[in-house]
């Protein structure tokens, strides 16, 4: 489900809504801090708040606790290195956290064959090019634009599709196809519903129904260790 202030507070990025800002920091007037680092799975790793970065690099936040973050969840994050003073894993990347927003996250739904359409919809939208749509950490997480009304609700769901690494992008608009205005929101997909790729990166193909037809995009994709 989305809404239109959700679009529209994703896309601009409005830092007043992060559920977490730092204080007190060395770098508080760093023009940086307001834009983010990157896209991460926080997940909990032996009792401990963990921001995957990629399907191989972890960081270590020296600022968070357990109890920051219960439910796994894909970000934005933005984050310095942590001071030396600050290391507490020496294992991993230590990073000083100065904000974090949450990203829609939600599995895959239940491929229902022929009635996919009429269940999840079949309207047209859009898949960004950037570095905020990428295949990551067992996540497909997809910046879309699409029409957008004030006060219309809008679904958006992935269905696995017919090859064993294929999936395909559903949207119901409820009727607000061309009516609102452009706007972009971002989405996170826990591919929960492929098969093992027993640790090898394979081509997984992502179908949609874009404005100017049906459209396909190929992600490098492996099954995610923990």
């Amino acid at each position: 489900m989305i809404s239109k202030k959700y679009f529209l507070l994703t896309v601009l990025l409005v830092l007043t809504a992060s559920i977490f800002t730092s204080c007190n920091d060395d770098d508080d007037n760093d023009a940086s801090r307001y834009y983010p680092d990157a896209v991460v799975t926080i997940k909990q790793v032996n009792g401990q708040t963990i921001f995957q970065l990629n399907d191989s690099t972890r960081l270590y936040p020296v600022n968070l606790t357990p109890s920051t973050f219960v439910k796994e969840v894909r970000a934005f994050v933005n984050y310095r290195p942590a001071k030396d003073n600050e290391i507490k894993d020496k294992d991993m990347k230590n990073v000083y956290v100065n904000w974090v927003d949450t990203i829609r996250t939600k599995n895959m739904a239940e491929d229902k064959g022929t009635e996919n359409n009429k269940l999840y919809g079949n309207d047209r939208l859009e898949i960004v090019n950037d570095w905020m749509t990428v295949c990551e950490d067992g996540y497909l997480t997809l910046r879309m634009r699409t029409y957008f009304s004030p006060g219309v609700v809008h679904y958006v769901n992935l269905v696995k599709g017919a090859e064993p690494y294929e999936v395909v992008l559903h949207q119901d608009a409820r009727g607000d196809t061309i009516s609102g205005r452009p706007c972009d929101a971002i989405m996170a997909f826990r591919l929960d519903k492929l098969p093992d790729t027993k640790g090898k990166y394979v081509d997984l193909t992502l179908k949609y129904r874009s404005f100017s037809g049906e459209k396909s995009i190929k992600f490098k994709y492996r099954t995610r260790n923990q």
